[in-house]
């Protein structure tokens, strides 16, 4: 299974890095700042998934390994857990920029930043099908992985959204409030994959959250 998904995630990093450095060039030239950052997020998401790669590098490597006595999964979930906080990050930085934006709109050059934030999404339902996984047979990395670009898609989309209603009814501040959902969203993404991940690194076993007293504290 693992083969498989590094192939899958090695695409989707170089699918992305081409997009990136597309939208870096375009939003210098058309100075438009929402492609520039748009271009920035996805370098941060091709951080992540590189990450994700370069863990089932070194599971495939390591099982062949005889000397290494540890779990490998355990590999996947600590990528998993990484590229969740930066996922964390992602938003956190996403809500600070639609904050500063609310406060002092930008003018934007609409029709190329729409069609490059178009071009974004489409790359990342491209990317999103391309990770797409059966729950059953899915590890945090891989999650991970299709988190960032749907996290991605997501932006670009709020992006595309935000700038038609921009220029259609002159109203900003769509812009603003898209990107602030987008935010919250992927948020709880991101807390929902350290936990799991996280469980899994410190080998908490789902079954026994109810009957372990020993921490004494409840979460829920």
């Amino acid at each position: 299974m693992e083969h498989q998904y590094e192939k899958k995630t090695l695409w989707v990093v170089l699918l992305t890095a081409v997009t990136m450095v597309v939208e870096i060039i375009f939003g210098l030239t058309t100075k438009s700042m929402a492609l520039l950052a748009d271009g920035i997020h996805m370098g941060s998401h091709v951080l992540a998934i590189g990450m994700s790669w370069l863990a089932y590098v070194i599971v495939r490597k390591v099982s062949k390994n005889n000397k290494f006595t540890g779990n490998s999964d355990k590999i996947l979930s600590l990528s998993g857990y990484s590229s969740g906080l930066m996922l964390l990050i992602f938003a956190v930085v996403i809500l600070v920029e639609a904050f500063e934006r609310f406060f002092n709109p930008a003018d934007i050059v609409y029709k190329e930043a729409i069609f490059v934030a178009t071009i974004g999404l489409i790359v990342n339902v491209v990317s999103a099908f391309l990770l797409n996984h059966d729950h059953e047979h899915s590890d945090h990395n891989i999650r991970a992985a299709y988190l960032h670009v749907i996290a991605d898609a997501l932006t670009s989309l709020s992006a595309i959204l935000g700038l038609t209603a921009a220029m259609i009814w002159d109203i900003p501040f769509i812009d603003t409030i898209a990107a602030i959902i987008s935010s919250f969203v992927i948020i709880k993404w991101s807390i929902g994959l350290l936990k799991d991940s996280g469980a899994a690194l410190l080998d908490i076993k789902k079954k026994n959250k109810e009957h372990d007293h020993s921490h004494g504290h409840h979460h829920h």
